[in-house]
């Protein structure tokens, strides 16, 4: 039974390590290639890590698991916010297709500066 619900697991992991990969391969831009790399390859790790930890059914191993699947989940959303963010600020281009572009009026591009949605005024309400 075990080995049914391990091989399930790594499985699970490779078809989202698999959909990362082609993600980057076929995705139009930065912003939507890190979503797919970010998302669909944690997802991979973290269903690798399950099929670890219930093969070796052991409290150590179980717990450096969960550590890397913590980890993960705490580094990955993180990671991938300031690539793209650094990739926009730098000037990559955005798909074409791209609707909806909320930093554009936000960031100067000739000063490197990025300021909030909120007015400065004197009494401190926006």
């Amino acid at each position: 039974m075990i080995e049914v619900i391990v091989s399930a697991l790594l499985l699970a992991g490779a078809a989202f390590m698999l959909l990362a990969a082609v993600g980057i391969l076929r995705l139009p831009d930065l912003p939507t290639r890190m979503h797919a790399s970010t998302k669909a390859g944690a997802m991979g790790a973290i269903f690798t890590m399950g099929a670890v930890a219930f093969y070796f059914a052991d409290s150590v191993v179980f717990a450096r698991a969960l550590a890397i699947v913590v980890f993960i989940l705490i580094t990955s959303p993180i990671a991938a916010h300031v690539i793209g963010r650094a990739g926009y600020f730098t000037g990559t281009p955005l798909w074409s297709g791209t609707i909806k572009d909320e930093l554009r009026e936000n960031y100067d591009p000739e000063t490197q500066t990025l300021r909030s949605g909120y007015e400065d005024s004197s009494d401190g309400q926006p």
